[in-house]
């Protein structure tokens, strides 16, 4: 997560008014973006109009208008299309932001003592997020008992960085009603041991707390947005694509638009068929605020995460022979709700993991019949187990896969420790896709943890956790070239959110939304990524001011 206090000081330069945009020139620049056919492409300027759209990329030796409003001279610096993360929860994160950030914590213990120094401030409830126990020493495991000696009398709940799990203390579970007693929840998991509840709750057994848990204020929530706003664009993200968008959190952007505070391009997609009339109407909402604001369609949630146990498997998992997944949405009731939205327009985006999971999803897109597949672009978000295989018989180029780089951030260790055997021979096989011509496109770990858009070049190039290892990288064949992990955090992000020709790739018509970075990334090597600074961000022509002192 951003730290705070630059969170702060980028919450302060996003409200301050902006000059209007006028036709001009960006100029002197190292100019790198994609062409429809994945190629990089290069320019040196690129002539904007007054809507801070492109007119034309131009070459060194391009002439250039003399009747200009303004020039700006790039100096040589590398000017490359804004990033996308196509798959965020943003006001998930907005939320977070308000609560404690268990991120950087390393141990059950650690988490205790971050939560003991919290609750000393005095709260009703001690939330948190971000933990990760896969990346902590094995033996200690989280349990209620570990919290209840940082914090007994007040109810403390924590969300993992995934978001598919989280771990209260025993007056979290006492509120909740959670015994020895109550039934394991469809969907979901109380994870017992000795016959007890041990504090951690999985899926949809995450709801008994969680309804509980006192929502914010809409001024606070407003708060919070601009934190989560700064936080993307920090990174370089211009663009996301914002999953289970509800009337509360439509209702928090639209007041963010109607104050001139909207900088990031959001957007939505609600969790439920019964959400999409109340939040856009009856059909997709039109793009607001300049591009800013759209609803484009529906999540539907076919499985969880593999890291979780909670991917849909064919075969049980390899450290856990007990469980395979189990579908949270499947035959007759998932078309039937597919159906509801694509009747009105509404894109439909799956999220899929396991191996079983992606063949469901892949036969329901099929059966929604050719007039809907061909004229509709279709997401598969997580895709962690999938192959050219499984999509047999669909269109290729109408299909857009969201996958996430930081799950195999460690070199695939996690994935071989649930999946065994699986893992070496189908997971994460990003190289085979984009072969056979499916549009790949990145997103961050969870709710949690925004796509890091560098770092996750570098993982698609080498295949290797932040330690270099393994040498040759896991599953080296899997490996993408440069303009391939390039394309996936933008114009592929672009794709995925039905945004062609909006942005993504600076070609005329485009809104002008680039990054100015301090070297050259085609040249970079791809361990030195992550290392490369963004200078500036700048959105349909207009730079955002992440400094309160600029």
């Amino acid at each position: 997560m951003m730290k705070s206090s630059t969170a702060l000081a980028a919450l302060l330069a996003l409200t301050t008014p902006m000059a209007a945009s006028a036709s001009g020139l960006i100029d002197n620049v190292n100019g790198i973006t994609t062409g429809a056919d994945g190629r990089i492409i290069h320019f040196n300027a690129l002539l904007l109009d007054k809507d801070g759209k492109v007119e034309k990329r131009l070459a060194e030796k391009e002439k250039r208008p003399k009747q200009l409003d303004y020039r700006f001279d790039g100096k040589g610096m590398t000017l490359i299309p804004g990033f996308v993360d196509a798959h965020a929860d943003v006001m998930r994160l907005a939320i977070a932001l308000l609560s404690l950030d268990l991120s950087g914590a390393t141990s059950v213990d650690d988490t205790a003592a971050r939560v003991s120094a919290y609750a000393a401030e005095g709260r009703r409830w001690i939330l948190g997020s971000g933990w990760d126990a896969s990346r902590w020493p094995e033996g200690t495991p989280p349990t209620a008992a570990a919290l209840d000696r940082a914090v007994s009398d007040t109810p403390v709940w924590l969300v993992d960085a995934s978001g598919e799990q989280g771990w209260a203390n025993s007056a979290a579970l006492k509120l909740a009603g959670i015994t020895a007693t109550t039934a394991q929840p469809a969907g979901g998991r109380i994870v017992m041991a000795g016959g007890k509840p041990t504090g951690i709750l999985i899926g949809t057994a995450m709801d008994l707390v969680e309804r509980l848990v006192p929502k914010p204020a809409p001024k606070d929530l407003d708060a919070a947005f601009l934190k989560a706003q700064a936080a993307y664009l920090s990174r370089g993200i211009t663009a996301v694509g914002d999953m289970g968008t509800n009337i509360a959190d439509w209702q928090a952007l639209r007041r963010a638009g109607d104050r001139d505070a909207l900088r990031l391009r959001i957007i939505g997609y609600t969790a439920t068929v019964d959400d999409l009339p109340l939040v856009a109407g009856p059909q997709p909402s039109p793009w607001l605020y300049d591009g800013r604001l759209r609803l484009a369609g529906v999540h539907f949630t076919i499985d969880g995460d593999v890291g979780a146990h909670r991917a849909w498997l064919n075969a049980p998992y390899a450290d856990a022979p007990e469980l395979s997944g189990e579908p949270l949405l499947q035959d007759t009731r998932l078309r039937n709700l597919m159906s509801r939205a694509a009747m009105d327009g509404f894109q439909i985006v799956l999220d899929a993991h396991g191996d079983k999971a992606l063949t469901e999803a892949a036969s329901a897109i099929s059966e929604m019949g050719q007039t809907y597949v061909a004229r509709m672009r279709w997401r598969i978000d997580g895709a962690d187990l999938a192959t050219p295989g499984d999509f047999t018989g669909l269109p290729m180029d109408r299909l857009s896969l969201t996958v996430r780089p930081d799950a195999i951030g460690d070199g695939g260790a996690l994935a071989r420790q649930r999946l065994g055997a699986v893992a070496d021979s189908r997971a994460y096989g990003w190289k085979d896709l984009t072969t056979a011509g499916a549009g790949l496109t990145f997103a961050g770990r969870g709710p949690f943890s925004p796509l890091a858009p560098l770092d996750a070049i570098r993982v698609a190039m080498t295949r290797q956790g932040p330690d270099g290892q393994p040498v040759a990288g896991w599953r080296p064949e899997q490996r993408l070239s440069f303009a391939e992990a390039f394309r996936a955090v933008t114009a592929g992000g672009a794709a995925a959110l039905g945004a062609d020709g909006k942005f993504g790739t600076l070609a005329p018509g485009e809104y002008a939304d680039f990054l100015l970075l301090d070297k050259d990334i085609e040249l970079a090597q791809p361990g030195d990524i992550p290392r490369l600074r963004v200078l500036e961000t700048w959105i349909a022509g207009r730079k955002i001011l992440l400094d309160a002192k600029k």
